[in-house]
């Protein structure tokens, strides 16, 4: 339809903005000739009058689809696939997770969707996935081939168990976290006793998730040192392995190595890369990894009491739903940004050793609103790289000042706005059983 024709469609629309098919008749037509920004308005001014209706959620994944917004579309697409499992739905979804440079999960995807409908088959995206790509190729499936011989590789060794110092007084703010992590974990662990009276145990799970580099890690660490447990800190390189089977043998040996030494906290970073959703795999390897991990979360041959398991994601949205079944990580925490109580440790902390005059803490924190821990450690190594850049002209070293830090922040901006953005439309539309309400309520959305 022309662009000049649209006007009556808009007047038609305000005369009835309830008439959905009117409304999805119009989006389509801003969306052939390209106005974007409009058709999005439109199509969320009626989720806003429909919540549920599928048609306008569509719509607005394929207005973010054409804008470039790939991770936005994919939470609309995975919110649609909770009610209705169509063709139409998958294929869309697979274009998003293609254009995202999610090939594997977009193979996963575009396959459902054809087993949904074979009619919908479209040889120039399979081109683009690598599906149905001769075996020599490097790349079948979107996936770099995967070796299968077992013996050709060991089992990786365990990891070393630390016995950190650092206890909760140490770390600044977070004191809703620590009040969370209290209650789950520290007092059953320190009440064994009252615990049991109730049938409850020493142990399970807890799962944090927020912008990166904004103290999880630190957090899990000083957990640990608050009773005086073991702590192991299990990254990818522990567990992943190329050859088949010894994933989930690595798996079983952290675990039976966090029973031996009890109490014990095992910390899982980046957990979503190891326990992100089983429908996203369409080979059988890492689906055994996954009924691993949950296998050894259940105990299923043994205890697990006096074992906490941690975990952190920057993408919750990504884990297996049977991860957030009771027993297993049935409490999820949100990590926001340090607030200025946190800051203000963090500064003190990132500029101890230099030379420093009169440095104001707070009033550093204070500018540095939305900053992660690693952001504001990047702030003080800039200031720090312009205070050398002036004693190697003038051949007078100058002690850091509150004034060197601020200008530093000015030049910067937060890290964590970017993961704030993909979020909100987490928030937003996929937050039916109420698991990101902290996040809504720090992110203000209602």
């Amino acid at each position: 339809m022309p662009a000049d024709n649209l006007q009556p469609l808009r007047d038609a629309m305000a005369l009835t903005p309830r008439n959905l098919p009117l409304r999805l008749h119009l989006v389509d037509s801003l969306l052939g000739v390209g106005r974007n920004d409009e058709a999005a308005a439109v199509a969320k001014e009626g989720l806003a009058l429909a919540p549920g209706e599928v048609g306008l959620k569509l719509a607005l994944a394929r207005v973010y689809l054409n804008q470039g917004k790939y991770a936005a579309g994919v939470v609309v697409c995975e919110d649609v696939l909770r009610t209705e499992q169509t063709a139409a739905v998958y294929l869309l979804l697979a274009k998003l997770l293609h254009r995202e440079g999610s090939v594997d999960r977009a193979v996963a995807m575009y396959r459902a969707g054809i087993d949904a409908d074979p009619d919908q088959a479209d040889a120039s995206f399979e081109a683009a996935l690598g599906i149905n790509a001769a075996d020599s190729n490097d790349v079948i499936d979107g996936k770099v081939r995967m070796f299968t011989d077992t013996n050709a590789a060991e089992v990786a060794g365990v990891s070393e168990i630390e016995r950190p110092k650092t206890k909760f007084a140490d770390v600044g703010g977070m004191d809703t976290m620590k009040e969370a992590i209290q209650l789950k974990i520290i007092h059953p662990l320190k009440h064994a006793e009252l615990f049991k009276a109730y049938g409850q145990k020493a142990g399970g799970g807890l799962l944090m998730y927020g912008p990166p580099g904004c103290g999880k890690t630190h957090l899990a660490r000083a957990t640990a040192g608050e009773v005086q447990a073991g702590f192991i800190a299990v990254g990818l390189h522990d567990i992943l392995d190329m050859w088949m089977g010894n994933t989930e043998k690595n798996l079983h040996a952290l675990f039976e190595q966090a029973r031996h030494n009890q109490p014990c906290v095992l910390f899982f970073d980046e957990v979503d890369a190891l326990a992100a959703s089983r429908t996203d795999f369409r080979t059988s390897t890492m689906r055994h990894a996954i009924n691993q991990f949950l296998s050894e979360m259940d105990g299923v041959n043994t205890s697990n009491e006096g074992v906490l398991i941690l975990a952190a994601t920057n993408a919750p949205w990504h884990l297996d739903s049977a991860f957030r079944r009771p027993g297993r990580f049935d409490k999820i925490l949100f990590v926001p940004p340090p607030d200025a109580a946190a800051r203000a440790v963090i500064v003190r902390l990132c500029t101890h050793g230099k030379p420093q005059v009169d440095l104001d803490c707070a009033a550093v924190a204070a500018g540095t609103d939305g900053f992660s821990g690693a952001d504001i450690k990047a702030l003080v190594e800039r200031a720090v790289e312009e205070k050398l850049k002036d004693a190697m002209r003038t051949g007078v070293p100058k002690p850091l000042s509150t004034r060197d830090l601020l200008a530093a922040a000015q030049a910067m901006k937060p890290s964590t706005r970017e993961w704030f953005a993909d979020a909100r439309n987490y928030a937003m539309y996929a937050n039916e059983g109420g698991q990101y309400d902290e996040l809504v309520k720090y992110m203000k959305l209602r």
